[in-house]
């Protein structure tokens, strides 16, 4: 049970007086709102994330691969969005875009914010050669050893034609990846919103229209890793792809169980949802509570009239967040003092 779940719980066991009911988090205000708060206006960062999906997508082999950030081709700012190494000659790469490698793969990313035109794909070129001649001893890294690819969600179709008109051969490899035939160093175009999403799951989220079944293939595969290092590198997909994609996010939260990682980062969201959960739960069990009460015509009958719509009102509130899947039918029916079956058919008239 997640900190979400016991501090909700811990709000709908809170007794006060009426009319003057107040819920408070005595952890960090989880219900306070927070009228003038605002998200700062920030710039997403593609390319951290790009990196932590391009090593998770070759995860199985990273025992044999050396993943090298933002790196320098020389003293001054000059740098290769990733570089990465085989540690061991031979090594079979298990996912498809890394088909192409061998011992030192230069990598260019481009974000769905950036073009991508024939400039940047022989300006990647530069750098592989750049690289290689900036070796310690003469031919240090042989030509042959070198890779060249290129990444962006969608086709830069201008770059593709450019590149056909310069005598370059473009070969369909298989869906999303690109050969370009008749250069020196094996060079391909990677465009990730084409890749096969089951074999993708990474960089097939890692766009600004991201679907709602890549979203839940990741989210799922997130939830899965066991390694050292993956759920970091999860979260830093989970970030950027969410930001890019609340909405898309949203309806997936809405439909299907949530991550530790996707949790965290839709927080404001669920805490928003809450909020207007338990108030509607509050007023439905005053209103019937107050109608119980002035039916029977009793001071004592008003009093216990209030007091049964709140308890209406608080199992109320537990079948709305188990409907949003924000908590365990199991818990709910727990927290309502019933059993599973009695809390079904509480759900079952609620609906109706």
């Amino acid at each position: 049970m997640n900190f979400y779940t016991v501090q909700m719980i811990n709000d709908l066991t809170l007794r006060s007086n009426i009319p003057s009911i107040k819920f408070q988090n005595l952890e960090n205000d989880f219900f306070m709102e927070k009228p003038n708060e605002r998200r700062p206006s920030t710039k997403i960062q593609w390319h951290p994330a790009f990196c932590a999906a391009a090593e998770l997508e070759l995860r199985f082999n990273k025992d044999d691969l050396e993943f090298k950030r933002e790196y320098n081709l020389s003293k001054k700012p000059l740098q290769m969005d990733l570089l990465i190494i085989e540690k061991r000659k031979g090594v079979q790469i298990q996912n498809e875009i890394g088909k192409i490698f061998r011992g030192h793969n230069i990598i260019e990313y481009k974000s769905p914010d950036d073009g991508m035109t024939i400039d940047d794909f022989f300006k990647t070129l530069g750098y592989a050669f750049l690289y290689k001649g900036l070796g310690e001893k003469v031919n240090q890294i042989p030509l042959r050893e070198l890779t060249v690819s290129l990444f962006r969600a969608s086709a830069p179709k201008e770059l593709l034609n450019q590149i056909s008109k310069e005598g370059y051969i473009i070969e369909r490899q298989s869906p999303g990846i690109y050969y370009v035939n008749g250069l020196s160093v094996p060079t391909q175009i990677v465009v990730t919103n084409e890749l096969n999403s089951k074999n993708h799951e990474s960089l097939k989220v890692l766009s600004k229209s991201a679907q709602t079944d890549d979203i839940q293939r990741f989210t799922e595969l997130a939830s899965a890793f066991t390694e050292p290092g993956d759920k970091e590198k999860a979260d830093a997909v989970l970030q950027v792809s969410v930001a890019a994609n609340r909405k898309n996010y949203d309806k997936v939260r809405r439909t299907s169980d949530m991550c530790e990682a996707l949790r965290e980062l839709m927080k404001e969201e669920i805490e928003e949802e809450l909020k207007k959960s338990r108030d509607k739960a509050i007023q439905e069990g005053l209103a019937q509570g107050l109608a119980q009460g002035l039916e029977q015509g009793l001071e004592q009958g008003l009093e216990q009239g209030i007091e049964q719509g709140i308890e209406q009102g608080r199992i109320n509130q537990l079948i709305d967040l188990v409907m949003q899947n924000l908590l365990p039918i199991e818990t709910a029916a727990q927290c309502a003092k019933m059993t599973l079956d009695e809390f079904k058919v509480a759900m079952d008239k609620n609906e109706n």
